[in-house]
């Protein structure tokens, strides 16, 4: 009979501790289980299934207890509850580029970019982050400037929910001619690249990036005399390196 109760005990006591710990990941995510062993360089734990997780210390942002992981989810839930305000998943992106700026078939010369976007970075669980905003473009094309004020909505979205991982980004949007010399038009970009994941809120990456700007001139034609205006399209493209620090 006692072996039997002291059976009994061990038993819960292991069930108990099946999810012991918690592990903070640096990208967010939260692992639960049996630690087994950790050190300076690696921490390895056993979830409830029986199977084992290796991961790198410098992943692991943080080891919550049960009680400790109790105490969050405590947190979390009294934040919905009618009444209390819940802080919202909310970033803000800063883009900054530069590149080379052409007019297909006609001249080249060079661009400039500075994008300030606001949305959020945590959709699905998962770092991707969509928004808009605003920003200032300006394009250099021999003796003709163009400077645009893009309002977009943007898209960028990591392939892996790993500290280091490849990005893809899209854009569109209309931008606001700056001059009365032209108008503006519609606005489009891709981009593709790094981001490192520093914490769960904060990431940079650098990428490389297309942009498409329309613009529409008004050109005069004198005829035998007589003055003609007519309207023509400018499609204009830059290509570069962009730096982007979500926070």
């Amino acid at each position: 009979m006692k072996k039997s109760i002291l059976f009994i005990l061990l038993f819960c006591a292991s069930v108990a501790c099946a999810h012991a710990e918690t592990l903070v990941l640096r990208t967010g995510a939260r692992v639960e289980g049996t630690i087994v062993f950790q050190n300076e360089e690696v921490v390895i734990i056993r979830n409830a299934e029986g199977a084992r997780f290796q991961y790198p210390r410098e992943d692991v942002a943080q080891i919550l207890t049960k009680e400790e992981t109790a105490a969050v989810a405590d947190t979390v839930a009294t934040a919905d509850e009618p009444g209390i305000k819940t802080s919202k998943k909310a970033s803000i992106l800063l883009e900054l580029a530069g590149g080379a700026a052409i007019k297909p078939g006609e001249t080249a010369g060079g661009g400039v970019s500075a994008d300030l976007l606001v949305g959020s970075h945590h959709i699905g669980g998962k770092h991707i982050f969509v928004g808009g905003g605003l920003g200032y473009h300006g394009l250099f094309l021999g003796e003709e400037k163009y400077n645009f004020l893009p309002i977009q909505i943007a898209l960028r979205m990591p392939f892996t929910e790993t500290k280091h991982a490849p990005v893809f980004g899209a854009a569109l949007g209309y931008g606001i001619a700056l001059s009365k010399n032209y108008l503006g038009g519609m606005y489009a970009g891709l981009d593709f690249g790094y981001r490192c994941q520093l914490n769960p809120r904060t990431a940079i990456a650098l990428v490389a990036y297309a942009q498409f700007h329309q613009a529409t001139v008004t050109n005069t034609v004198t005829i035998e005399g007589n003055e003609f205006s007519q309207k023509a399209a400018r499609n204009l493209i830059t290509t570069g390196i962009k730096l982007a620090l979500y926070f």
